[in-house]
Protein backbone atom coordinates (compact mmCIF):
# COMPACT_ATOMS: atom_id res chain seq x y z
CA UNK A 1 0.00 0.00 0.00
CA UNK A 2 1.10 3.62 -1.14
CA UNK A 3 1.39 5.71 2.22
CA UNK A 4 0.68 8.37 -0.04
CA UNK A 5 -2.71 7.33 -1.82
CA UNK A 6 -3.54 5.97 2.01
CA UNK A 7 -2.57 9.83 2.98
CA UNK A 8 -4.57 11.69 -0.04
CA UNK A 9 -7.84 8.84 0.61
CA UNK A 10 -8.18 9.25 4.14
CA UNK A 11 -8.25 13.41 3.53
CA UNK A 12 -10.25 13.35 0.99
CA UNK A 13 -12.39 11.06 2.73
CA UNK A 14 -12.69 13.46 5.96
CA UNK A 15 -13.45 16.57 3.75
CA UNK A 16 -16.42 14.36 1.99
CA UNK A 17 -17.55 13.06 5.75
CA UNK A 18 -16.85 16.99 7.26
CA UNK A 19 -19.27 18.46 4.51
CA UNK A 20 -21.59 16.08 5.14
CA UNK A 21 -21.57 16.32 8.67
CA UNK A 22 -21.77 20.19 8.22
CA UNK A 23 -24.66 19.63 5.96
CA UNK A 24 -26.98 17.11 8.09
CA UNK A 25 -26.44 19.76 11.67
CA UNK A 26 -27.32 22.37 10.13
CA UNK A 27 -30.15 21.30 8.28
CA UNK A 28 -28.41 23.64 5.63
CA UNK A 29 -27.00 23.79 2.42
CA UNK A 30 -26.51 27.04 2.58
CA UNK A 31 -23.35 28.40 0.85
CA UNK A 32 -22.75 24.70 -1.09
CA UNK A 33 -22.80 25.04 -4.89
CA UNK A 34 -24.77 21.68 -5.71
CA UNK A 35 -23.70 22.21 -9.05
CA UNK A 36 -20.58 21.50 -8.29
CA UNK A 37 -21.41 18.17 -5.73
CA UNK A 38 -23.26 17.31 -9.10
CA UNK A 39 -20.20 17.31 -11.23
CA UNK A 40 -18.05 15.34 -8.36
CA UNK A 41 -20.31 12.76 -8.37
CA UNK A 42 -20.23 12.91 -12.22
CA UNK A 43 -16.80 12.42 -11.77
CA UNK A 44 -16.36 9.63 -9.33
CA UNK A 45 -19.07 7.79 -11.62
CA UNK A 46 -16.88 8.28 -14.68
CA UNK A 47 -13.44 7.69 -12.63
CA UNK A 48 -14.95 4.54 -10.98
CA UNK A 49 -16.76 2.72 -13.83
CA UNK A 50 -13.77 0.19 -14.04
CA UNK A 51 -15.42 -1.31 -10.49
CA UNK A 52 -17.52 -3.00 -13.20
CA UNK A 53 -14.45 -4.86 -15.35
CA UNK A 54 -11.37 -4.95 -13.32
CA UNK A 55 -10.69 -6.38 -9.93
CA UNK A 56 -7.36 -4.67 -8.33
CA UNK A 57 -7.69 -5.09 -4.48
CA UNK A 58 -10.60 -5.42 -1.88
CA UNK A 59 -9.22 -1.68 -0.33
CA UNK A 60 -9.63 0.23 -3.61
CA UNK A 61 -12.80 -1.13 -4.50
CA UNK A 62 -13.98 -0.54 -0.77
CA UNK A 63 -12.72 2.85 -1.32
CA UNK A 64 -14.98 3.42 -4.62
CA UNK A 65 -17.88 2.73 -3.46
CA UNK A 66 -17.56 4.53 -0.27
CA UNK A 67 -17.07 8.01 -2.36
CA UNK A 68 -19.36 7.08 -4.75
CA UNK A 69 -21.85 7.03 -2.17
CA UNK A 70 -20.94 9.88 -0.54
CA UNK A 71 -21.52 11.95 -3.27
CA UNK A 72 -24.45 10.71 -4.28
CA UNK A 73 -25.40 11.50 -0.56
CA UNK A 74 -24.78 14.61 -0.68
CA UNK A 75 -26.40 15.25 -3.93
CA UNK A 76 -29.21 14.05 -2.90
CA UNK A 77 -29.39 16.15 0.64
CA UNK A 78 -28.61 19.18 -1.58
CA UNK A 79 -31.55 18.86 -4.60
CA UNK A 80 -34.01 16.26 -1.76
CA UNK A 81 -33.82 16.54 1.52
CA UNK A 82 -32.78 19.76 2.19
CA UNK A 83 -34.02 21.72 -1.13
CA UNK A 84 -35.99 24.23 0.63
CA UNK A 85 -32.21 25.81 1.87
CA UNK A 86 -30.38 25.22 -1.27
CA UNK A 87 -29.73 28.26 -2.59
CA UNK A 88 -30.78 28.16 -6.61
CA UNK A 89 -30.10 32.27 -7.27
CA UNK A 90 -26.80 32.42 -6.06
CA UNK A 91 -25.62 28.62 -8.15
CA UNK A 92 -25.27 30.19 -12.01
CA UNK A 93 -22.51 28.92 -13.04
CA UNK A 94 -23.34 27.56 -16.49
CA UNK A 95 -22.59 23.80 -16.51
CA UNK A 96 -22.46 23.51 -20.07
CA UNK A 97 -19.10 25.95 -20.55
CA UNK A 98 -17.53 23.23 -18.71
CA UNK A 99 -19.08 20.30 -19.94
CA UNK A 100 -18.89 20.86 -23.99
CA UNK A 101 -15.22 21.44 -23.87
CA UNK A 102 -14.07 18.76 -21.68
CA UNK A 103 -15.69 16.07 -23.50
CA UNK A 104 -14.74 17.19 -26.55
CA UNK A 105 -11.30 17.20 -25.60
CA UNK A 106 -11.89 13.69 -23.97
CA UNK A 107 -12.39 12.32 -27.32
CA UNK A 108 -9.00 14.32 -28.67
CA UNK A 109 -6.89 13.04 -25.70
CA UNK A 110 -7.21 9.48 -24.51
CA UNK A 111 -5.01 6.16 -24.82
CA UNK A 112 -7.85 3.83 -26.40
CA UNK A 113 -10.72 5.42 -28.34
CA UNK A 114 -13.12 3.36 -26.01
CA UNK A 115 -16.43 4.59 -24.19
CA UNK A 116 -14.79 3.89 -20.97
CA UNK A 117 -11.40 5.34 -21.62
CA UNK A 118 -13.53 8.70 -22.75
CA UNK A 119 -15.74 8.65 -20.34
CA UNK A 120 -12.64 8.50 -17.69
CA UNK A 121 -10.49 10.97 -19.84
CA UNK A 122 -13.37 13.30 -19.65
CA UNK A 123 -13.23 13.02 -15.74
CA UNK A 124 -9.48 13.75 -15.91
CA UNK A 125 -10.33 17.23 -16.84
CA UNK A 126 -13.58 18.22 -14.95
CA UNK A 127 -13.57 21.79 -13.40
CA UNK A 128 -15.62 21.01 -10.02
CA UNK A 129 -13.50 23.11 -7.94
CA UNK A 130 -14.17 26.39 -10.44
CA UNK A 131 -18.10 25.84 -10.22
CA UNK A 132 -17.58 25.93 -6.50
CA UNK A 133 -14.76 28.88 -6.78
CA UNK A 134 -17.40 30.89 -8.99
CA UNK A 135 -19.78 29.94 -6.73
CA UNK A 136 -18.79 31.18 -3.57
CA UNK A 137 -17.29 34.69 -5.75
CA UNK A 138 -20.97 35.60 -6.74
CA UNK A 139 -22.32 34.23 -2.89
CA UNK A 140 -20.69 36.31 -1.36
CA UNK A 141 -21.43 39.13 -3.46
CA UNK A 142 -25.14 38.87 -3.23
CA UNK A 143 -25.33 37.29 0.56
CA UNK A 144 -25.49 40.69 3.33
CA UNK A 145 -22.53 40.81 5.47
Amino acid sequence: MNIFRLAGDVSHLLAIIILLLKIWRSKSCAGISGKSQVLFALVFTTRYLDLFTVFISPYNTVMKVVFLALSYATVYLIYMRLRSTYDSDNDTFRIEFLLVPVVGLSFLENYAFTPMEVLQEACEGSGTALVQAFYQRTYARRSPA
